[in-house]
C-alpha cells in the first residue's frame, strides 16, 4: 500500500507539471505563424526553381539601360556626327571610257564629240596629203630626168608628150608666152615674161600642196585647251555633287574626275599628231617646192637657149619653137 501512495503522489506531481507546460506551448506557436508568413514577401531576392540564366539577362537588361540613361534634369550627352551612308547602288562599276562618256555632262560630251572629229579629219588629212605629196614628187623627178639632156623647149614638150603634172604646165606656159612674143621686135623682154609665168605656176603649185595642212595647225594650238575646257567643268560638275552629297568619299568623287581627265586625254590625243604631222608636211612641202623651183629653172634654161639660137640667124628653130 506503501508503494501504491508513492507512485500515486509521483503522478499527481507529473501530471501537475504538464499541465503547467501546455498553456505556455500554446501561446508559443500561434506566434511564430506570422513570422514564417511575412518571410516570404520580404525577400526581394528570391529566385523561383526554374529560373534560368536567360530570364536572369531579361531582368538585368532592364537595370542596365536604367544604369546609362542620363539622370532625370539632364540632357542627354552629345552624339559624334557620322557621314551619311553611301548608296552603293548608284556607285559605277564600270569606269570604261564609253561609259565615262555615257554619263559625263553635255558640256563635256560636246567637247569630246569635237575633240574626236579633230583627231578624225587630222588622221584624213595625213593620208590624203602623203598619197598626194608622193605622187607628186615622184611624177616631177621622172619628168625632169626625162628633159635633162633635151636641146629645146619643143623637143622636151615632144619627150613629156601628154603627161599631167607641174613640168608639162611649166613647158605650155613659156611655149605660150614665146607665141604671143614671136612677132615683138625687141627679144630682151621675153625671158622676164617667161620667168613672171613660171612663177605663178610655182606659186599656184605650192599653194595647192599646202591645203589641208592649216587645219592641221589649228588643231595642233587649239585642241590642249579645249580638252583643257572640257577637263575644268567636269571638275567643277563634280565639286557641285560633292557639297550635294555632303560627303568626299573617294568612290562618290572619282568618276567625275575620271570623266573630266577623260577630256583632257582626247585633246591631247587629238594635238600631238596633228603637230607631228604638220612639222613632217612642212618638210615634205618644202622639198616638193624646191623641185618645182628647179623644173622652172630648167624651162628657162630651155626658152634662153631658144632665144640664143633665135639670134643667131636660125629663124626656123626659133618659129618651130613658138610652134
Amino acid at each position: 500500500m506503501r508503494r501504491i501512495s508513492q507512485f500515486s503522489a509521483i503522478f499527481t506531481v507529473c501530471a501537475l507539471a504538464l499541465t503547467a507546460t501546455l498553456p505556455a506551448r500554446g501561446q508559443e506557436e500561434p506566434a511564430a505563424a506570422p513570422i514564417a508568413q511575412q518571410s516570404v514577401p520580404q525577400s526581394p531576392t528570391a529566385v523561383a526553381p526554374e529560373t534560368t540564366p536567360m530570364d536572369l539577362e531579361v531582368q538585368q537588361a532592364p537595370q542596365q539601360t536604367e544604369a546609362l540613361s542620363p539622370p532625370a534634369g539632364q540632357a542627354p550627352p552629345p552624339v559624334a556626327a557620322t557621314a551619311p551612308p553611301i548608296d552603293k547602288t548608284t556607285l559605277p562599276h564600270d569606269l570604261s571610257p564609253w561609259n565615262m562618256f555615257a554619263s559625263a555632262d553635255i558640256v563635256v560630251q560636246a567637247v569630246m564629240i569635237g575633240l574626236v572629229i579633230a583627231s578624225v579629219i587630222t588622221w584624213t588629212v595625213w593620208l590624203a596629203k602623203t598619197v598626194e605629196l608622193a605622187g607628186a614628187k615622184r611624177k616631177t623627178r621622172r619628168n625632169l630626168r626625162d628633159i635633162a639632156n633635151e636641146p629645146s623647149l619643143a623637143a622636151a614638150d615632144a619627150k613629156l608628150g601628154k603627161r599631167r603634172g607641174v613640168v608639162p604646165a611649166l613647158i605650155e606656159a613659156a611655149e605660150a608666152e614665146l607665141r604671143l612674143s614671136a612677132n615683138t621686135p625687141e627679144k630682151t623682154g621675153i625671158k622676164e615674161r617667161v620667168a613672171s609665168r613660171l612663177e605663178g605656176i610655182q606659186i599656184a603649185a605650192g599653194r595647192q600642196m599646202n591645203v589641208g595642212t592649216g587645219m592641221l595647225a589649228t588643231i595642233g594650238a587649239t585642241a590642249p585647251f579645249v580638252g583643257l575646257f572640257g577637263t575644268v567643268w567636269g571638275i567643277m560638275n563634280s565639286f557641285i555633287g560633292i557639297s550635294k552629297a555632303q560627303t568626299t568619299n573617294l568612290a562618290v568623287v572619282a568618276p567625275g574626275i575620271a570623266e573630266a581627265l577623260l577630256a583632257t586625254a582626247l585633246g591631247l590625243a587629238a594635238a600631238i599628231p596633228a603637230v607631228i604631222i604638220y612639222n613632217h608636211f612642212s618638210r615634205g612641202i618644202a622639198g616638193y617646192k624646191a623641185l618645182v623651183a628647179e623644173a622652172a629653172a630648167m624651162v628657162n634654161r630651155l626658152v634662153s637657149r631658144d632665144l640664143d639660137a633665135a639670134t643667131g640667124n636660125r629663124p626656123r628653130r626659133v618659129a618651130s619653137a613658138a610652134e
